[in-house]
């Protein structure tokens, strides 16, 4: 009797307005020819009992793309590994990032949270805002913080929103046109050497020099051996957290201290006319390596949730039963 082929385990890659990562990786974990094939997810409409075919989905465009993020956790329901887990995407905010990093030992800037300016309609002041106490004391938010400071959306990315606020006049102006936004005001952090680290797995770190004013990625750091262990060590720290698999933080060092200055990314950027070659080929490959290793395990973005435990056991092989007896 022949030998039944074993069907390869599938990893899946949702995207948006990005044309070099995706098919490089694709291609690559294709390459390799592990019993693990990689394509575009092809969605048009979910039931609740559909099964899912992937073992990996890797999401790079969820956060604007609400239907996704609802598919994703479905996913995440069935047992699938999602990269990044779905449901801390929809729950982080940078306020509470910010305070988790100085509890874990990550040097962060000193971080306000403000009440929003504008509200969903029905919100009637006097009545749906009575625990705010109004007007803000806006003295006290820059003795906290200092001047300049930076202003930004708690729940923002891509440098969209973000401010440097030389005064407390222009503070008020910015928070004024800032709408529904949740903002928060942060210490300016004065550097004089700058990380961004790509976080893989919550295990690889790969630590790069980065201009964040000319946005420019450089193929070689100066960091001296202590620095470079520290930012390794803490971008770490900050993705094992949030349990973030596909991460990038971010660091300013003043004084020879590097503080988080950013690191909720869970879409960051791979693209090669940003990153270079030299990191986009870093990307490609240890992306590659990543979903493979996820793919064969029996790791699932549900595990670290008490619903999980909840669940009937599934029946048959596990994925890495299957994968040992390729």
């Amino acid at each position: 009797m022949a030998k039944k082929t074993q069907e390869p385990l599938k990893v899946g890659i949702i995207v948006g307005r990005e044309w070099s990562f995706p098919p490089a990786f694709i291609n690559e974990v294709n390459s390799r020819d592990q019993g693990v094939v990689a394509e575009y997810v092809r969605l048009g409409g979910t039931a609740m009992e559909e099964p899912i075919p992937y073992r990996v989905i890797v999401d790079r465009i969820s956060h604007e793309v609400p239907y996704y993020r609802t598919y994703l956790k479905h996913a995440a329901l069935q047992g699938v590994k999602v990269v990044n887990d779905p449901f801390m995407w929809t729950a982080d905010d940078k306020f509470f990032g910010a305070g988790l990093a100085t509890k874990l030992g990550v040097a962060s800037p000193r971080t306000l949270v403000l009440p929003n300016k504008e509200y969903v309609p029905g919100i009637v002041p006097t009545e749906s805002l009575r625990n705010l106490i109004f007007p803000l004391d806006w003295q006290y938010v820059a003795q906290y913080v200092g001047m300049p400071c930076i202003l930004k959306d708690a729940h923002g990315g891509g440098w969209r929103d973000v401010y440097v606020i030389h005064s407390i006049d222009e503070l008020i102006w910015r928070y004024d046109q800032c709408g529904q936004l949740t903002m928060i005001v942060q210490e300016f952090i004065e550097w004089e050497n700058y990380a961004r680290c790509m976080v893989l797995g919550q295990e690889e770190v790969h630590v790069m020099k980065y201009d964040p004013k000319q946005r420019k990625y450089y193929d070689e750091h100066d960091f001296s051996p202590a620095l470079y262990q520290r930012i390794y060590a803490d971008a770490l720290t900050l993705c094992k957290a949030f349990g973030y698999d596909m991460n990038t933080v971010e660091f300013a060092v003043r004084e020879g201290i590097p503080y988080a200055i950013d690191f909720m990314n869970p879409a960051p950027d791979m693209d090669v006319n940003s990153l270079g070659h030299m990191h986009f080929q870093w990307m490609v490959k240890h992306m590659a390596d990543m979903v493979i290793r996820l793919a064969k395990s029996d790791a699932g973005t549900r595990d670290r949730y008490q619903w999980a435990q909840m669940l009937p056991k599934p029946e048959g092989k596990t994925a890495r039963k299957r994968a040992k007896s390729e």
